[in-house]
């Protein structure tokens, strides 16, 4: 069962979907999420589908701000809990399923780790999940769908672009034909789907990021997450731009980019995010992205100056 969309949900302050937003409508409370770390691998690194992972990936492989995967999913939780209620006293939580690709282990494991997850509080509303589309086989989803009629469940993918030559450059290791069944056999399965992209990669112009989220528009989507390239530490990517750096997005341009983005998304999605958050021991560059609430003001701002809203640009 995913959680209906009701409508749209948009405020002077915000012209698109926050995910903030649209959880104090649905729920009538605050929601956040509390990561926890199910000690996963990635196809992309042991050998299923290639190695060293996506270049622009840490060592820590998109959990720099999850759980310790040595303690137990309680322990997780509870330390999650206390950081989050630091900033907000009362709220309902989404137990996140973050590092690495957490579909990647035999389906036993998997109903092990979500069952229990599920169970660690009352207040608990959803169950997220992070993966891969190549790690999501039938008896996968099948398994989720059930999930999913006892607690909703949310799947986040990792697309990043749907340009295939870029995917090679950053050894994604799947193609967009990929990624676009899994988003198709999660929706008919009744499964919320998020969608991962990331801006700034070597050689795209903005045509293409434009063109990505154009595509995303033609599938079943119900979520984005937009974040700028970040260059860190222990990655590929890293090793390679400190040997001979390359010239990254501006602000500016950031800005830019997104705002064209959001205008010509669908109404319907959700903006989980706009910009992400940046590790500031292993981030090497570019370092605007650390202000990111002076990030999302610019867009802010930009969409307020011109009077425009999501979907504006939208074109069927």
């Amino acid at each position: 069962m995913k959680v209906m969309k009701k409508d749209h949900v948009m405020t002077p302050e915000k012209h698109y979907q926050t995910l903030s937003n649209h959880y104090r409508h649905v729920y009538q409370q605050k929601v956040f999420k509390v990561p926890l770390n199910g000690g996963f691998s990635c196809p992309n690194i042991d050998g299923t589908v290639g190695y060293g992972g996506c270049a622009f990936c840490s060592s820590r492989h998109g959990g720099e701000f999850a759980g310790n995967p040595l303690e137990p999913l309680d322990v997780q939780f509870e330390k999650g809990l206390r950081m989050m209620h630091k900033k907000w006293k009362d709220a309902y939580y989404i137990v996140y399923f973050q590092a690495n690709t957490n579909t990647h282990a035999p389906l036993s494991r998997l109903k092990e780790l979500f069952e229990e997850a599920i169970r660690l509080d009352p207040k608990i509303i959803m169950i997220s999940i992070a993966t891969r589309p190549d790690a999501l086989n039938d008896d996968i989803i099948r398994y989720l769908s059930d999930l999913n009629r006892r607690m909703p469940v949310q799947v986040e993918l990792g697309l990043q672009t749907i340009h295939e030559k870029t995917a090679e450059s950053i050894n994604r290791c799947h193609d967009l034909a990929t990624f676009d069944r899994a988003c198709r056999k999660l929706s008919d399965a009744g499964i919320e789907v998020v969608a991962h992209i990331i801006n700034g990669l070597p050689g795209e112009t903005k045509e293409m990021m434009l063109e990505t989220v154009g595509h995303l528009n033609t599938l079943p989507i119900d979520g984005i997450k937009i974040h700028m390239l970040h260059i860190v530490e222990n990655s590929k990517m890293g090793e390679d731009y400190k040997k001979s750096p390359w010239p990254l997005l501006t602000l500016d341009a950031y800005v830019d980019i997104v705002v064209d983005q959001i205008l010509m998304l669908k109404k319907d999605i959700i903006i989980h995010r706009l910009t992400g958050d940046a590790d500031r021991n292993a981030l090497i560059a570019p370092t605007w992205i650390i202000k990111k609430f002076v990030v999302i003001n610019r867009i802010d701002q930009t969409l307020r100056k011109k009077g425009l809203y999501q979907g504006d640009h939208y074109e069927t």
